[in-house]
């Protein structure tokens, strides 16, 4: 990823943050978001996100890797809290704040469609135990540089 993009998501996430904030969700700590099969959901996000936050979160377990939980979780708590994506950044189990979340989720999902398309970079987007078992296998996510370069993406199997 370049610099450039990398740092054009990262300032759209401080303003999904705000928007966020300024809609005022109440969290209660219960980490139940991360706790995906708990839960009933599936966190998705884009190559895009992943990269960014593949690049900045700390350590985790490949071998935990599972679509039934965040391996970032730590107690109720995230550790990958600055490269978090969109989707952990929106959500929240308060029943008041659905509607204007996934309002705001449409909102910044088009305009990191927007950024893919402006570095042409080609769009993915996939739960995010897809993009760790790509990373433990030692698959790439597809970037920037390698839209640019397309002789040096891995074969497909």
């Amino acid at each position: 990823m370049s610099a450039t993009l990398r740092r054009q998501v990262l300032e759209l996430y401080q303003e999904v943050d705000a928007a966020v904030a300024a809609a005022g969700p109440v969290c209660v700590a219960s980490g139940r978001c991360c706790r995906f099969k708990e839960y009933g959901h599936t966190l998705f996000l884009s190559n895009l996100e992943a990269e960014v936050l593949l690049h900045d979160a700390p350590p985790y377990d490949p071998e935990t890797v599972s679509p039934d939980f965040c391996p970032f979780q730590q107690g109720n708590l995230c550790i990958a809290r600055q490269p978090r994506p969109l989707a952990c950044r929106v959500f929240y189990c308060d029943p008041n704040y659905q509607e204007i979340g996934n309002q705001i989720t449409e909102t910044y999902l088009r305009r990191l469609k927007e950024l893919a398309l402006a570095h042409n970079v080609p769009w993915r987007y996939a739960p995010l135990h897809y993009f760790l078992h790509e990373q433990k296998c030692g698959l790439r996510v597809v970037r920037a540089q390698d839209a640019e370069h397309p002789d040096t993406l891995p074969a497909a199997n």
